[in-house]
């Protein structure tokens, strides 16, 4: 494997990768129908979307923003025109970071060697991985200050990962998890999260070149931890995300990302010791995954259990003034209005659990997916 430099970028800058849900309008199962979708959409000069590993899925890519202004038309314009690509073909995009009632053993694999490699090596893992995910990128100067920043980041994984969560259902069954994809991400055995000893970018190269030494990667795309450095982008990567159900709060968690990392950048505050971070760390993701906003977590800084809800309210307090632009702080507003009031950070539908019902409120789920 091919070291890769880290690729200096304008620190705070933000671009965003969303996984999106292709559903049939009849039925709302999977449709594998993104072969054609991406066909059209590439004869067409709209390169932004790309493949993913099922041909029920597909990926829309940001270019880069300074703010969430910009962000937010770009996420409306390409949502918009792939719905109107999906109605040619019978199908509707949609949000949330599991299908409720899907069969994984309907998906199929999509044509790319990339894809058919990690077929070969996973097995049915690589199609139980139809679930859906949004990755934040946020820029840094150097490859030092990336390592750093993952590491002040891991602090906040739970309540990134609760503010997301969108996947309660799996195979028709509620799983009583607010967000199940992160348990089928988590099955992966480069998951998790950075090694606590990496403390700069020439570490980060050891470790990798081991890695690779030993045929565990083939490249950096071989490593799904929940926040990854990017060096051919010279971005930090926060992976932990469920794919919202809607777009205006993907970009809400985009937003509260980039205040995030600018406030550590500029301010550089204390942050907890990595032992005790890292210790602490599988059971605070467990807890936000299985109880949403409604979790504890055990605060490394303190040592004390904490209610996540009120730790984000004082971080959303703590963060706003670095909100990159006027439409960064209403978004932030929003998450902080959402949770004063006891409410879900976002659209969600109630369903019970016949996969009639699962249907109907996945149908008006893909409806509000553009609010």
């Amino acid at each position: 494997m091919e070291t890769t430099a880290f690729q200096q970028s304008e620190a705070g800058t933000l671009g965003m990768e969303l996984e999106i849900q292709l559903l049939c309008m009849q039925s709302l199962d999977l449709k594998p129908c993104a072969p054609a979708l991406l066909a059209a959409l590439h004869a067409n000069g709209h390169q932004q979307f790309k493949q993913e590993v099922t041909c029920s899925m597909l990926e829309i890519n940001s270019t880069i923003h300074h703010n969430t202004s910009t962000l937010l038309r770009e996420m409306y314009h390409c949502g918009q025109l792939l719905r109107d690509y999906c109605h040619t073909l019978d199908a509707l995009p949609c949000g949330g970071g599991t299908h409720p009632f899907q069969d994984w053993r309907e998906r199929r694999i999509s044509d790319h060697p990339r894809y058919h490699d990690f077929a070969s090596e996973y097995g049915y893992l690589a199609r139980q991985f139809t679930v859906f995910g949004q990755h934040v990128h946020i820029g840094c100067p150097d490859g030092d200050t990336a390592i750093w920043l993952c590491h002040a980041l891991a602090y906040y994984i739970p309540h990134l990962l609760a503010l997301s969560a969108a996947s309660p259902f799996v195979q028709g069954e509620y799983s009583g998890f607010a967000s199940a994809r992160s348990n089928t991400v988590h099955a992966f055995p480069n998951s998790g999260h950075m090694p606590a000893p990496l403390r700069n970018w020439q570490d980060f190269q050891q470790h990798t070149s081991m890695l690779a030494s030993h045929g565990i990667i083939n490249s950096l795309k071989d490593l799904y931890w929940d926040i990854r450095p990017k060096p051919e982008y010279g971005t930090v990567e926060i992976r932990i995300f469920d794919t919202p159900h809607s777009l205006r709060h993907a970009v809400r968690l985009a937003a509260l990302s980039q205040a995030l990392a600018l406030y550590f950048i500029q301010q550089r505050p204390s942050l907890p010791g990595r032992e005790a971070l890292y210790s602490v760390y599988g059971y605070n993701r467990f807890q936000a995954a299985r109880h949403g906003m409604d979790a504890e977590f055990i605060d490394a800084c303190s040592g004390q259990r904490r209610s996540l809800r009120e730790h984000l309210l004082l971080t959303l307090t703590i963060v706003r003034d670095f909100a990159s632009c006027p439409q960064s702080q209403t978004l932030l507003d929003e998450l902080a209005s959402s949770l004063r009031a006891g409410q879900p950070p976002q659209y969600a539908t109630q369903a019970g659990p016949a996969a009639t019902s699962l249907a109907e409120s996945l149908r008006e789920q893909a409806l509000h997916w553009l609010d």
